[in-house]
C-alpha cells in the first residue's frame, strides 16, 4: 500500500502559476507510475499528466501541454505538476494517482490504471 498526499493547491489569478507537489509514504521501495487528474464539481475526473517510474517519459492532455510540466524526485518519492500560465478553465480538484507499472518507461493515463489516489487538492484560477 501506499499514500498519496497532494499539496499546493490555491487561489491565482489568470496568466499566475501554481505548484503542486504529491508525497507518496508506505510502500515506497515499489516503483510507481505516477499522473495528475484534476476534477470540477459534478463532472468526470480527467487526466492530466503522466509520468514514468524511470522520470524520462511524460505524457500531458492537450489543453495543458506546453503550459504544465511534471516531475518527480524519486529520492523524496515526490511528484510535482508545475502549472503556467494558468486559465479559470483550469480550475478544478487536481488529485495524484500511483500505480506499479509495467515497465520502467511506461506511463499511464486512464483512471481505471492507477491503484492509488490522494485525497486531491482544490485549485482555482480566477479572470
Amino acid at each position: 500500500q501506499v499514500q498519496l498526499i497532494e499539496s499546493g493547491g490555491g487561489l491565482v489569478q489568470a496568466g499566475g502559476s501554481l505548484r503542486l507537489s504529491c508525497a507518496a509514504s508506505g510502500r515506497t521501495s515499489s516503483r510507481y507510475a505516477m499522473g495528475w487528474f484534476r476534477q470540477v464539481l459534478g463532472k468526470e475526473r480527467d487526466f492530466v499528466a503522466a509520468i514514468s517510474w524511470s522520470g524520462t517519459r511524460t505524457y500531458y492532455t492537450d489543453s495543458v501541454k506546453g503550459r504544465f510540466t511534471i516531475v518527480r524526485d524519486n529520492a523524496k518519492n515526490t511528484v510535482d505538476l508545475q502549472m503556467n500560465s494558468l486559465k479559470p478553465e483550469d480550475t478544478a480538484v487536481y488529485y495524484c494517482a500511483a500505480r506499479e507499472p509495467y515497465y520502467a518507461e511506461s506511463y499511464h493515463t486512464s483512471i481505471p490504471e492507477y491503484a492509488y489516489w490522494g485525497q486531491g487538492t482544490q485549485v482555482t484560477v480566477s479572470s
